[in-house]
C-alpha cells in the first residue's frame, strides 16, 4: 500500500478534509478546540492526521483564533531544584492541551523581570506564570490588564485577571520557630531569604512572632540574609558566628541556605544537631539525604506548579472555579534536638 503521508510535502487542512470526507471548515474546527464536532467526525479527523502525517500551522491558527497556545513562565533561577520541581507540576497541568511554554528567567531583577514579561506579551502568550515575582502588586495588575497572570510563593489582593498560590509563609515560619521552642532552644537564629521578597518577609515575621510570644527579645545579630542560596548560607553562618552572640538553633527562609549553613557549620567543626540544630524550608527531595536529614517546613512544591498550570488553564477558558491554596506540613528529622 502506498504511504500517503509521502504524497505531498505540504499537507492542507483541505487534504485532511477530503481524506476524513467532512469539510475544511470542520477540520478547523477539530484544530482549534472549537465544540460541535460530532465524534465521529471527531475520528475520522484524528485518522485522516495520522494517516497524512499532517502538522497544523500553528501560526496561521493563532492568526485565526487569537491564541497561540503558549503559556509564559518566568522564573527565577534556571538551576533552582525548588523551581525546577514547579516547572515539573506546571508541565503535568498542560500536558495533552496542546499548550506548549516559553520559558524566561527574571534572575532576582524586578527590571528584567518586567523587560522578560514585555517579551513575552511581545511573543502573544496566551497567560503567563510567574515563579515568585520580584513586582509589585500595581506592576501585576498592570500585567494581568494583557494576560491572564499566576503568580506562585506570594498571595495576592483580589484581582480580575491574577491570582497569587502560596502557603501561608508567615504561619509556617512560626510554626517553625515554635518547633525550636518546644525542644528547649531559647536562643534562635535566622537565616533569611532576600529582604524585600514578600515571602522571605513574612518568614522573618514569623520567626520574630513566635520568638515575642515566647517572651524572647529578637537579637538582631542572630538575623543574617541567605538570598535564598546555598552560598549565602555559608556567608551567613560565617556572619552569625562572629557576631559572637551565641545561639543554639538556626531557621533557614529556605532548604539551600539550609544545606549551605550545614557545610558552613562542618567546616568550622561544629556538628548538627549535637551542638547547632537546623530547620529549614521547602522539603527538596536532598533534604532528605543530607547528614543528618533535613527537620524542614514542607512546601507542595510539584502540586503549587500543578496547582498554577491548572489556574492559568481555567482562567483562559473563563472560569471562575475557587482556588483552594496548597498548606505546609512540619517534617521533623534528625537535624534537630532537644536541650
Amino acid at each position: 500500500m502506498e504511504d500517503q503521508s509521502a504524497k505531498k510535502d505540504n499537507v492542507t487542512v483541505q487534504d485532511v478534509a477530503r481524506e476524513a470526507g467532512v469539510s475544511a471548515s470542520t477540520v478547523s474546527r477539530y484544530l482549534t478546540g472549537v465544540t460541535g464536532v460530532s465524534k465521529i467526525k471527531q475520528e475520522a479527523i484524528s485518522r485522516a492526521i495520522e494517516l497524512l502525517n499532517f502538522t497544523p500551522n500553528v501560526l496561521a491558527q493563532s492568526l485565526k483564533t487569537g491564541s497561540t497556545k503558549t503559556i509564559g513562565i518566568i522564573t527565577q533561577d534556571l538551576g533552582s531544584p525548588f523551581f525546577g520541581e514547579e516547572l515539573k507540576g506546571v508541565e503535568h497541568a498542560i500536558s495533552g492541551t496542546g499548550y506548549a511554554l516559553l520559558i524566561v528567567s527574571g534572575h532576582w531583577q524586578s527590571r528584567e523581570e518586567k523587560d522578560h514579561a514585555e517579551l513575552l506579551i511581545g511573543r502573544r502568550v496566551d497567560g503567563i506564570i510567574i515563579f515568585t515575582t520580584t513586582s509589585s502588586d500595581k506592576q501585576i495588575l498592570a500585567l494581568s490588564r494583557q494576560v491572564p497572570v499566576v503568580i506562585t510563593g506570594r498571595r495576592l489582593d483580589a484581582m480580575p485577571r491574577a491570582l497569587g498560590l502560596a502557603v501561608d509563609n508567615e504561619l509556617a515560619a512560626y510554626e517553625a520557630t515554635r518547633y525550636l521552642l518546644s525542644q528547649g532552644h531559647r536562643r534562635i537564629a535566622h537565616i533569611c531569604g532576600r529582604l524585600g521578597q514578600p515571602d522571605a518577609e513574612e518568614r522573618l515575621q514569623g520567626y520574630k512572632r513566635a520568638l515575642k510570644e515566647a517572651g524572647i527579645t529578637v537579637d538582631q545579630r542572630l538575623i543574617a540574609s541567605g538570598d535564598f542560596t546555598e552560598t549565602g548560607g555559608v556567608l551567613a553562618i560565617n556572619q552569625l558566628l562572629e557576631s559572637r552572640s551565641p545561639f543554639t538553633a538556626i531557621f533557614a527562609a529556605n532548604d539551600q541556605s539550609a544545606l549551605g549553613a550545614r557545610l558552613g557549620l562542618y567546616r568550622r567543626g561544629i556538628r548538627v544537631p549535637e551542638e547547632i540544630s537546623l530547620i529549614g524550608f521547602d522539603d527538596l527531595a536532598v533534604s532528605n539525604y543530607m547528614l543528618p536529614p533535613l527537620t524542614t517546613i514542607r512546601q507542595p512544591t510539584f502540586d503549587l506548579g500543578r496547582l498554577a498550570g491548572q489556574t492559568l488553564l481555567s482562567m483562559l477558558q473563563g472560569s471562575t472555579t475557587p482556588v483552594v491554596q496548597p498548606q505546609f506540613e512540619l517534617v521533623k528529622r534528625e537535624s534537630v534536638r532537644r536541650i
